[in-house]
């Protein structure tokens, strides 16, 4: 109960107690005689506000009751006195005699709850306490009887508003779902439950697939209209047992119960990944998303909420690498890789302060005379524990951190100081290839920080080659990211700044971005490459990419060229550019002068100590020795 209900019930029960002690006072012989000396005190009575009553223990019959109670119920006096106590007053549950029982068992605190009948039929919820006395030879209870219609009216009001606020407060106002503070309150009970029957509990963690793009591309309330059809699709998939949660933005929570095995959680995740594959209308227009799914089992992932939740989401992560629109169930391989990226990261973020990071160099090599055109600049992570890290260990994790922006910034920053360096020493400088990410070209001003860092050293942006991968520029985002990518890579070309597309065919391969972007050099994946002489589809591939290219006129780069006979076939197949262990490995800054001498690379010391004429290319093996 509310303090303000609480205060009128005390109110109240004070007020009965005080009418009932008043009546027995009233009604005791000496009372009487002092008050037939005091007619004043005897008014003071009758016009008590409270109802009184006095009934006959033995035969319930109604002895007496001031005029407040004749109001009450309408009686008269003399049709009162003619009325049993359960003609006048009942308590659900029990007849007269018990109810007498409660009222004089009934303390200022707790009086009794009941209801009056009165004449015209209505009835009344009133409270009430008693008091046993003797009159002469007859054994009677006074009754203290206190109207309560109007607070419980309140009462009830208050808890009707209370129970208003409640749900307020743990449902979602968009979709009408429990939220996260009703999950914090439900599941723990949910997980003993589990516990005492001995079934499984699956616990569901969804996040909507590029649903960003959604409220960036067509409003935050087309994105909220998605929502709420989501919000159905998933209720309607489960069953009536189980709960589905909004936890907030994107993400919901679906816990099953009274699981068995797990091909219910299997069948359940399967039917929800389809319902929200379905195409949705929303304001007249067909909107399509997909939901990654993570699960965890009790008791197998986890024993309390906190364990669970953790894990369903580590699944669902699981998921999103996989591809997205897809489930995933928990294992405790993923929590190791999770651990592993967070340790990534959090050691990254200590790298880029604590200059653990380097920038080494490859030659970019012209196929018929060995002349290095071009130098590409590779990011090197040398931990100061573990040695050198793989880029493909931590550049994605990179770019999920928000960290690729510094580190790209890095990069440029110390490339162009190597640049600046070489100039010095009397190197013959030649243009160099920077990786630059999405991330990067959507979220920092590249071409400002070009302009402003070549100013600085004294170098031209010309000097500098921009490669992008395919998803970078390609890929089919929301229009407002093609349109930042686009005016990004069109101000790098005014600055004179070089447009490459790295790992070409592995990604969109875009015939017409190709055109409208007018790149300058497409660089073929070394996945192409490694079979060329062997597979038939890499042949046919990197032919068509060469022929394409060539009538565009754009530049193309072998990337992964390690074997003299891999170089020989792209050369055949027109291509003018590679880049490989080949020629060289990537180097720090200080050992690159020797490509930056203006002389051809010195290729003899790594041909093979084979016959090369079996291969077909002993020809122009012995033309590259002279």
């Amino acid at each position: 109960m509310n303090q303000s209900a609480f205060a009128l019930g005390a109110l109240g029960g004070v007020a009965c107690a005080s009418l009932a002690l008043a009546l027995v006072w009233w009604l005791r012989p000496q009372a009487r005689r002092w008050r037939a000396r005091d007619a004043t005190q005897q008014d003071a009575f009758e016009q008590w506000p409270t109802s009184a009553l006095v009934v006959d223990v033995v035969s319930h019959q109604v002895v007496s009751a001031n005029p407040a109670m004749m109001r009450s119920v309408g009686y008269t006096f003399t049709e009162l006195c003619t009325l049993h106590l359960s003609d006048v007053l009942t308590c659900d549950g029990v007849d007269a005699k018990g109810l007498l029982e409660q009222l004089q068992s009934a303390t200022l605190r707790t009086p009794v709850e009941m209801h009056q009948h009165c004449k015209d039929g209505s009835v009344r919820n009133v409270e009430g306490t008693c008091h046993r006395m003797t009159l002469g030879a007859r054994e009677v209870v006074a009754l203290g009887v206190h109207d309560v219609t109007v607070r419980r009216r309140t009462e009830s009001k208050l808890l009707e508003k209370q129970q208003q606020l409640d749900h307020l407060a743990h449902h979602d106002h968009l979709t009408g779902l429990p939220n996260r503070l009703y999950l914090a309150a439900t599941l723990p009970g949910l997980i003993e439950e589990a516990k005492n029957s001995g079934n499984l509990l699956a616990v569901l963690f969804l996040d909507l697939d590029r649903f960003k793009h959604v409220n960036d591309s067509r409003g935050h309330d087309t994105g909220d209209k998605l929502l709420k059809t989501v919000a159905q699709r998933v209720r309607s998939t489960v069953r009536a047992q189980d709960l589905v949660v909004r936890m907030g933005g994107d993400e919901f929570v679906v816990i099953l119960r009274g699981i068995t095995d797990t091909q219910t959680v299997t069948d359940t995740s399967s039917r929800i990944t389809q319902a929200l594959a379905a195409p949705m209308v929303v304001d007249g227009r067909t909107l399509v998303t997909t939901v990654s799914i993570g699960v965890s089992l009790y008791p197998r992932d986890g024993a309390d909420m906190s364990e669970l939740l953790r894990h369903s989401d580590t699944a669902m992560y699981q998921a999103k690498d996989k591809g997205r629109n897809n489930f995933q169930m928990f294992s405790p391989a993923m929590d190791k890789r999770l651990k592993e990226r967070i340790a990534i990261e959090s050691s990254l973020r200590t790298a880029l302060q604590s200059r653990q990071l380097e920038v080494h160099y490859q030659p970019i090599v012209e196929i018929e005379n060995q002349q290095v055109t071009a130098l590409e600049a590779l990011l090197r992570w040398k931990h100061p524990s573990h040695g050198y890290v793989r880029p493909e260990r931590f550049v994605s994790i990179a770019e999920e951190a928000g960290l690729i922006v510094p580190i790209g910034e890095f990069v440029l920053q110390r490339t162009l100081e190597d640049m600046a360096r070489w100039r010095q020493a009397g190197g013959n400088l030649v243009p160099v290839a920077i990786n630059v990410s999405a991330v990067q070209l959507q979220r920092s001003n590249l071409p400002e920080s070009i302009a402003r860092l070549t100013k600085a050293h004294g170098l031209e942006p010309s000097m500098l080659q921009v490669e992008l991968t395919e998803s970078a520029v390609f890929e089919r985002r929301e229009a407002r990211a093609r349109e930042a990518s686009q005016d990004a890579v069109g101000r790098l070309r005014e600055l004179g700044v070089h447009i490459a597309i790295d790992d070409f065919g592995t990604g969109y391969s875009s015939l017409s971005y190709l055109k409208r972007w007018r790149v300058d050099t497409l660089k073929i994946d070394r996945s192409f490459v490694r079979d060329l002489v062997t597979d038939m589809s890499d042949l046919a591939i990197v032919s068509a990419i060469i022929a394409m290219a060539r009538h565009l006129h754009i530049k193309v780069v072998a990337e992964g060229i390690e074997g003299w006979p891999q170089l020989e076939k792209v050369r055949q197949l027109g291509c003018t550019y590679a880049q490989g262990y080949l020629f060289a490995r990537p180097a720090p800054a200080e050992d690159c002068l020797t490509f930056l001498s203006g002389k051809p690379l010195n290729l003899t010391e790594r041909l093979p100590i084979l016959d090369l004429e079996s291969t077909g290319s002993g020809e122009r093996v012995r033309a590259l020795r002279a």
